[in-house]
């Protein structure tokens, strides 16, 4: 019988889009609030945490993939709701100040769209970063963490689907014990 190895070893969340993605997210929130926000104002730093902990609950969640699928799922979605935050305070920041959410239909939304999905590199956010106002920050930004709550999205439903198929760690010890036992004692020494 061929069974997957006793717990798969995973959590090489850096190849993950949506690691890469909330990474970029982070950069950009950073430079946004240390340029666009006044020292001193608490949605300083309720952003940056909010970004920050959309990125590190997506390494933290995959890191602990191999003995909890509960944690990973848990994790996942703390990611998201981080993320879903921070969508807030980018169209809070945009209301406030009188600038447009780019909807669907906007060329420049289109744009940036297509950016966003063949970038995942932070260097080349930061890099183009002085090169954008706020109202293209913003946008740029939300457009990320739509995206990346997609990828989020598809990452929870596999880890569901996997524990579905594999069970959790207590049936995977079992399954690989009885498998050793029944190894071993049919081979006697």
């Amino acid at each position: 019988m061929n069974n997957p190895p006793f717990l798969p070893q995973r959590g090489n969340y850096r190849n993950l889009i949506a690691f890469q993605k909330s990474e970029c997210i982070y950069d950009i929130t950073v430079l946004f609030t240390r340029k666009y926000l006044l020292k001193g104002d608490r949605t300083i730093d309720q952003m940056v945490q909010a970004a920050r902990s959309g990125k590190q609950n997506i390494a933290e969640g995959c890191a602990a993939s191999t003995t909890s699928r509960e944690t990973e799922i848990k994790l996942l979605n703390v990611a998201k709701a981080s993320l879903q935050e921070l969508l807030l305070d980018y169209e809070d920041y945009l209301r406030v100040n009188h600038l447009k959410l780019w909807e669907i239909g906007n060329s420049r939304l289109e744009k940036l769209r297509n950016i966003c999905t063949n970038n995942t590199d932070s260097g080349y956010y930061r890099e183009i970063f002085e090169k954008c106002n706020d109202e293209m920050i913003c946008n740029l930004a939300i457009t990320l963490i739509h995206q990346t709550d997609l990828f989020l999205r598809k990452l929870i439903d596999r880890a569901k689907s996997d524990f579905l198929q594999e069970g959790g760690v207590r049936e995977q010890m079992t399954r690989g014990r009885l498998e050793y036992r029944k190894n071993h004692n049919n081979h006697p020494q």
